[in-house]
């Protein structure tokens, strides 16, 4: 036959209720490990239902996976219709369910409904394991109760998290279980679900028959027959002692019952009691309190007029639709008596249970007030007494006011942690600016250790370059410049001198009026210490061209460098400064007083790290051996630099200095990696 889902398929499009295993928050096994042992809790309960109800996309790959390992000589084509595993993370919003609906239909048309309640026995088969399975032998001792629980259950979970889909369970009966679902193709995966789920928890072989309802398209009826159950011997019945040595047996007729009626009133006060027209024929003595000024003796009054039946939802009112849902919790409120508006009890709500009582055809409602405190409580009007001791509902309104006064320290405390966690997010962040400022003025390390408070130790330090320059006529333009056109004159170039320093990593060891010091080995050594500050004095004789004096003509600069070592350490209590100390030192500001306007004039220890790597090509000038200085110790037969420039061998020579020197430290950056990787290996 053909499939019975292709009619909905091609004309509807059903959104998939989604399952509480794809929320992107919640995992099992996590969930399992935060309760104490092996603790059974309400959410396993769920997500055994959902399994039922909204199968994940990762029950249902196994299911199939299954599936297709049992029966893919029968259907070959089932192989096709599996998919990675890792496709469905990648894709959350993906309806595997739908897919291998669509393909059965294309593919096995005749044989698809056999197909997909074979898929929801195996979804059981792997996903009913552990603490799911456990979960599901909970609800009942046989495929009866099992089913009445599965009511009931299924809809107090749907309470809890706001559900407002239709979907959900209804045991109408001795053998009968409705389902309502949007999508048809669960009400197929249901069939093998519950077959399944009867040989594994209950050893039953029931013929479990699925027909759609008349004329409704989203609910279906399964009929349940199972094998005569053994007959087991009567029960004893009651017995009372009369007088010693005399038994007498109770009856079992309702006439014979031996409580009265304002007896049973008194002990269940929060009861009422409808005949087949849904009239009222009996009240608790809680109701029939709160409405004595409203009705009289011998009044006929509608259930229909004094309550209103929240739950379960989109119950119809009559006689046998409630009879079927006397599995289901049932939420009424209190209705205000016509002509009575001004009732103080409107909106109370009752949580109880209907029983059906087959021997007077009448349904007795059992309840209690869905209150959450003693304010509740008053302002419908009823007083702690109203509650019967035997009721849980006392202790549920005197723990919840503890419950509310633990929660308003909870929230008292809740607040003194967060304003403590803002005042130590404030402490952080001016922190971060005070070790922030300290690493504008001294190296990372040494900013660090001064935070700490720790002692700062003078250090030798090994072939570090460093860098002298000043500017060309600097007291003759002081002379002729307002202090504001120096002071503006020295910013706007000492800032783009800032920029360069954090471009090469080179450290700005301090600016005394014209003079500009950097170094490059002391905050970390490298084998391009001495290419690094190459590049920036080059690149600080071009930026030079770019700032004018007050008078219009273009700063000039002279520059020297000298690589050797230094001691480096923090002098002064107020206002610490990070010096440099050494012979090393003197040199290196010689040679930028042996230099010109516009040149770089570079020591001989220098020029021999410039050299020694051939792949970074700079151009020199040879200067003459008396234009060494002469506390150069050592220089015989040695002599000083210009450098004029540089040239990367990658780029063209027309292309800007700031292009080939740019290109240069991306080469430094790949080439120290590598070293490190080198040497970590």
């Amino acid at each position: 036959m053909a499939c019975p889902f292709a009619k909905h398929v091609s004309s509807e499009t059903f959104q998939r209720q989604p399952s509480i295993a794809e929320a992107p928050n919640w995992n099992l096994d996590e969930d399992l490990s935060e309760q104490a042992g092996d603790a059974l809790t309400l959410t396993h309960l769920n997500a055994a239902i959902q399994l039922l109800t909204a199968p994940s996309n990762e029950n249902v790959h196994e299911a199939l996976r299954s599936l297709i390992s049992k029966y893919s000589n029968r259907w070959p084509a089932l192989s096709k219709m599996t998919c990675e595993r890792n496709s469905l993370s990648s894709y959350p919003h993906y309806d595997y369910l739908a897919d291998i609906q669509d393909q059965l239909n294309h593919t096995y048309e005749s044989d698809a409904c056999e197909i997909l309640v074979y898929l929801g026995e195996e979804l059981i088969h792997t996903g009913c394991v552990g603490v799911i399975e456990r979960a599901f032998k909970c609800l009942g001792s046989d495929l009866q109760e099992f089913l009445g629980s599965l009511d009931g259950v299924y809809d107090v979970l749907k309470l809890q998290e706001e559900d407002v889909s239709d979907t959900g369970f209804v045991c109408a009966g001795e053998g009968e279980l409705i389902f309502t679902s949007e999508r048809p193709i669960l009400s197929w995966l249901l069939l093998g679900c519950l077959k399944a789920l009867s040989r594994l928890l209950f050893g039953q072989e029931p013929d479990i028959k699925l027909e759609p309802l008349p004329g409704d398209t989203l609910r279906y009826r399964y009929l349940l027959q199972t094998e005569d159950r053994t007959v087991e011997p009567p029960v004893v019945p009651l017995c009372k002692l009369n007088a010693p040595g005399v038994r007498e047996t109770v009856s079992l007729a309702a006439s014979d019952l031996k409580i009265s009626n304002l007896f049973f009133c008194d002990a269940f006060p929060w009861h009422f009691i409808m005949d087949e027209m849904l009239n009222l024929v009996q009240m608790g003595q809680a109701f029939s309190r709160l409405f004595k000024n409203h009705v009289t003796s011998g009044m006929v009054l509608a259930a229909s007029t004094v309550f209103r039946f929240k739950r379960p939802r989109g119950l119809q009112l009559n006689f046998r639709e409630i009879v079927r849902r006397t599995n289901t919790p049932f939420m009424i409120s209190l209705r205000a008596p016509p002509g009575r508006p001004d009732f103080f009890a409107k909106g109370l709500e009752i949580k109880g249970q209907m029983v059906f009582c087959p021997e007077s055809n009448s349904l007795l409602f059992v309840g209690s007030p869905f209150l959450d405190g003693l304010e509740g409580l008053t302002c419908n009007g009823l007083f702690i007494s109203d509650i019967p001791l035997h009721d849980a509902t006392r202790e549920v309104i005197l723990v919840g006011e503890q419950a509310r006064a633990q929660d308003g320290l909870r929230r008292r405390m809740d607040k003194l942690k967060s304003s403590i966690e803002e005042a130590n997010a404030a402490v952080i962040k001016e922190r971060k600016k005070n070790v922030s400022l300290l690493q504008l003025i001294f190296p990372a390390e040494i900013a660090e250790r001064l935070w700490l408070g720790a002692q700062i130790d003078a250090k030798t330090y090994p072939e570090v370059t460093m860098l002298f320059s000043d500017i060309v006529g600097f007291t003759s333009i002081c002379s002729r410049a307002t202090p504001f056109m120096v002071i503006n004159m020295l910013e706007n170039l000492y800032k783009h001198f800032d920029e360069l320093c954090g471009f090469f990593d080179v450290y700005k060891v301090e600016t005394i009026g014209d003079a500009y010091c950097v170094a490059s080995g002391l905050h970390r050594a490298s084998i391009y210490d001495a290419h690094k500050v190459a590049w920036m004095a080059l690149r600080m004789i071009e930026t030079c061209t770019l700032y004018n004096t007050h008078d219009g003509q273009h700063i000039k600069m002279r520059i020297g460098i000298h690589t050797g070592t230094v001691l480096a350490g923090v002098v002064g209590r107020k206002m610490p400064r990070y010096c440099l100390f050494g012979h090393n030192v003197t040199i290196a500001n010689k040679f930028e007083s042996g230099s010109e306007a516009c040149k770089i004039n570079i020591s001989p220890t220098t020029h021999e790290w410039l050299v020694k790597h051939p792949d970074y090509c700079f151009e020199f000038a040879t200067r003459s051996v008396s234009c060494m200085p002469k506390e150069f110790t050592d220089s015989a037969g040695l002599t000083c630099y210009f450098l004029e420039g540089y040239k990367h061998p990658t780029l063209s020579n027309d292309r800007p200095l700031k292009e080939h020197i740019e290109e240069a430290m991306k080469q430094t950056l790949r080439d120290t990696n590598e070293t490190v990787t080198v040497e970590i290996n």
